[in-house]
């Protein structure tokens, strides 16, 4: 059997070739690591966010004022609690995301023809993002709650292994998702409008330009996939504002009393009242996904770029 990195590194199926299963594998690799790295690397933004959403009569002073804060009360590397869960999460969430909304994506546009394809692709977009993100918060539930658990609760465990074994003792695996509801609340829009957006965006500059993605340079094809994913990232982390402040409440220890989950979750958001809801911790969070999705598109393509995987987009044939 050959390496794992040979493997990825064979070529991928040129312009008019079916997609195969090594097209999908590559996408799942390169999906992962853009996830991991992004938000591995904006941990520190995500532990000021989580702070002010759990706690913004302390946390008041806005996201410099939130590092200071934590820095002052904690030390510096408070700022990195919950990275090893992040990574991991992040990297799994990312495989089956970004693979599988490559799948999804391919799939309907084979079904469909080119220009039935074409004519439908935000609702293709739309469509394959929703079924991808349900399939990757099944694996990222678990980590984002033991994540969220050590940030409300720096004392709560020692690495992800800790965390995971006091969690699985304390609250069975249940515990794991007590948060699945509102993380698919949170994930399944934010990826929809993530793709929708940032495809119709990159599809709208090509064609202003006249030319396809295989037109340009690199340099420009990455300076496309960046400014589309700022905007898809902004709106993103709008749309899915109010399900992330509940997520990050529903996860600390004794929010919203008793109850099943929807109980709960309905006492957090009526204590909190809509405006709240949708604006606490909102201008961290918008930084945050805003640089956050247009690396991962970034990295996604230079990956699959390396990769030698050769990238669908859809084709206008009337074009």
């Amino acid at each position: 059997m050959a390496p794992i990195g040979q493997v990825l590194l064979a070529p991928s199926p040129a312009a008019g070739v079916t997609y195969d299963s090594m097209y999908y594998l590559k996408g799942a690799a390169a999906g992962g690591i853009c996830c991991s790295l992004t938000h591995g690397a904006l941990t520190p933004v995500d532990v000021v966010k989580t702070r002010v959403q759990l706690d913004p009569v302390k946390y008041n002073k806005g996201l410099i004022g939130g590092f200071k804060q934590v820095i002052a009360d904690e030390g510096a590397m408070a700022l990195t609690t919950g990275l090893g869960a992040t990574a991991i999460g992040y990297f799994i969430q990312g495989w089956f995301k970004f693979g599988g909304v490559e799948y999804f994506k391919i799939q309907a546009a084979t079904a469909l023809g080119e220009q039935k394809a074409w004519d439908n692709k935000s609702s293709i977009y739309l469509g394959a993002a929703a079924c991808a993100e349900f399939i990757a918060d099944i694996f990222l539930c678990p980590l984002e709650a033991v994540r969220i658990r050590s940030v409300s609760d720096p004392e709560f465990c020692d690495g992800l292994a800790d965390g995971f074994a006091k969690m699985a003792k304390t609250e069975g695996i249940g515990g794991f998702y007590a948060g699945f509801v509102p993380i698919l609340f949170k994930q399944i829009p934010y990826t929809c409008v993530k793709f929708l957006v940032q495809g119709e965006v990159a599809d709208s500059v090509y064609a202003s330009m006249g030319q396809s993605p295989a037109d340009v340079s690199k340099g420009t094809a990455l300076g496309i996939s960046l400014g589309s994913g700022v905007i898809a990232g902004v709106c993103s982390a709008i749309i899915s504002h109010p399900a992330d402040t509940l997520l990050s409440k529903v996860n600390k220890k004794g929010a919203g009393g008793t109850g099943s989950m929807m109980v709960r979750l309905g006492r957090i958001a009526s204590e909190m009242g809509f405006v709240k809801l949708c604006t606490v911790g909102l201008l961290p969070r918008c930084v945050m996904i805003g640089t956050l999705t247009a690396g991962q598109f970034g990295i996604f393509d230079t990956v699959m770029g390396a990769l030698g995987a050769s990238k669908f987009h859809f084709h206008n044939p009337s074009a």
